[in-house]
């Protein structure tokens, strides 16, 4: 029996063996079947079903029961070996953070959102914080924790775990949150960008056919996640889907965070509408001034906001003529308003073409606030499963060594 590929060492980016995306789809319950899995990765039954019976043999997967199916046999279903672990995950933001429980299948639990000031830099923030995840672990069995995943709100190279000259983290630029995590949890642990995770997480929870969407957050700043092929598309240097730094006629010379001028983060984003209506007069201090004013039709408030909301359909437009999704996720605080979700629809439509949009799924987020909190923890699993995968596959290899020597050897232990 051929030998399932080992993974990339630390679940590093690059592309995955058929074992790792076979538990990665089982993890985040977008494959309970054979025949979905087939679907999804584009492989064939007899693949899949080989690749599975050498994960069920190590203890990674099992099957359980049986459903029905359109036809033929009914279909097992696949679960990741022990339902009862987890992973414990964290959405960061300016001024708090979302947390919440992740388990294996795709199910988010005990959400909450706790106090947490991004500006202290992560030497004072992250150990409270961790203090807060350590806590609700410890509430659903500690020594059945798996994996931590964080969603932060800034650019990371995912292999060594760190955010990279994020515009809005002072004190974090290159300090290894991962690496950080992991000491402190004892687990492997999961760092992504924001707009990322929110990709991953939403893409999880919508039907099967959709296999490339754009996920846009529109907050203070604007993100963008790529999902291509049913994959996280991260490009060349892990910057795919910048779009907030995309030069836009109507920024004119506007200083911009990333030190260049007229990019449209200066005209569409949620920190560009609150310069923008102090500069009006208007009673201002914080991006949810603004969503209250615009929620209550306040006149002023409502222009800038669809306003805002047709500077990025403009420049998304020419991404999506450009990629041709099926789907446009918006979220973020800016997309529960929807005179800014209707502009950037309108301007979709006018600026594509109709055999673009003819299908094209534009669409709030369908699990709002928690996909981004959803996202990071399906890295954390999907670094856990990597990390089992490797530990069985090593042992695998071993025991086969010894009794290629003819030494005695008991049964190969299942490492978590």
């Amino acid at each position: 029996m051929p030998e399932v590929s080992p993974p990339h060492r630390n679940g590093a980016p690059g592309t995955p063996s058929l074992a790792e995306r076979v538990l990665e789809l089982i993890a985040s319950g977008q494959g309970t079947s054979r025949a979905e899995l087939a679907e999804r990765l584009g492989a064939s039954p007899s693949t899949i079903s080989l690749t599975v019976g050498q994960l069920v043999s190590r203890g990674l997967v099992a099957e359980q029961g049986t459903r029905a199916s359109t036809g033929g046999r009914p279909r097992k279903i696949l679960r990741i070996g022990a339902t009862d672990e987890f992973a414990v995950a964290a959405d960061l933001g300016g001024l708090h953070a979302r947390i919440g429980v992740v388990l294996p299948g795709g199910e988010l639990t005990d959400v909450s959102t706790v106090p947490f000031t991004i500006a202290d830099g992560p030497e004072v923030a992250l150990p409270e914080l961790a203090g807060t995840l350590e806590a609700l672990a410890g509430r659903h069995g500690r020594e059945r924790l798996r994996g931590v995943g964080f969603s932060l709100p800034g650019p990371v190279d995912v292999e060594s775990g760190a955010v990279t000259l994020p515009s809005r983290m002072p004190g974090w630029n290159r300090f290894p949150v991962a690496d950080w995590l992991q000491e402190r949890f004892g687990v492997p642990a999961a760092v992504e960008n924001d707009a990322n995770c929110m990709a991953v997480g939403e893409h999880a929870v919508q039907p099967v056919e959709r296999r490339q969407s754009i996920m846009v957050k529109i907050g203070s700043a604007i993100g963008t996640g790529i999902i291509a092929d049913g994959k996280l598309y991260r490009g060349a240097t892990g910057a795919a889907g910048d779009i907030t730094h995309v030069r836009i006629d109507a920024a004119g010379d506007t200083p911009c965070s990333c030190g260049n001028t007229g990019c449209l983060e200066t005209v569409a984003s949620g920190a560009a509408l609150v310069r923008i209506l102090r500069g009006r007069g208007a009673q201002v201090e914080s991006l949810a001034d603004v969503v209250r004013l615009a929620s209550d039709s306040d006149p002023q408030a409502t222009r800038a906001v669809r306003q805002a909301g047709s500077y990025l359909g403009t420049v998304l437009a020419a991404n999506v003529n450009f990629f041709n999704p099926d789907a446009v996720y918006l979220g973020g605080i800016l997309s529960t308003l929807e005179p800014f979700v209707a502009a950037v629809r309108s301007r979709l439509y006018e600026g594509c073409h109709p055999l673009v949009t003819e299908h094209l799924t534009i669409a709030r987020a369908s699990l709002g606030a928690d996909a981004g909190l959803f996202g990071a923890g399906l890295f954390a699993l999907q670094r856990a499963m990597v990390q089992a995968l490797h530990d069985a596959t090593e042992t695998h290899a071993g025991a086969a060594v010894l009794q290629s020597l003819g030494r005695p050897r008991g049964p190969a232990p299942v490492h978590d």
